[in-house]
């Protein structure tokens, strides 16, 4: 079975939740243009300054997603 990562996105600032769910529609209109599989797209609020936006995918993707959007970061799902 495969591994699934979780590539994070973090954006920071009063306006940080409304950036992430917007960069949530880039990142399915990536993943639906490319054709590329994933789990989950969306975003959580961390605190009301820091806001982070996340794809989940099989590790096998990682490295198109990684190289094409350069996530900030990422960790086992």
């Amino acid at each position: 079975m495969n591994r699934k990562l979780k590539l994070i996105w973090d954006f920071k600032g009063p306006v940080s939740q409304k950036t992430a769910e917007h960069h949530c529609i880039h990142l399915k209109e990536f993943a639906t243009i490319e054709k590329l599989h994933f789990y989950e797209i969306n975003f959580t609020v961390l605190s009301e300054m820091h806001t982070i936006a996340f794809i989940i995918v099989d590790e096998i993707d990682m490295k198109t997603y990684r190289d094409a959007l350069k996530p900030h970061r990422g960790q086992l799902a």
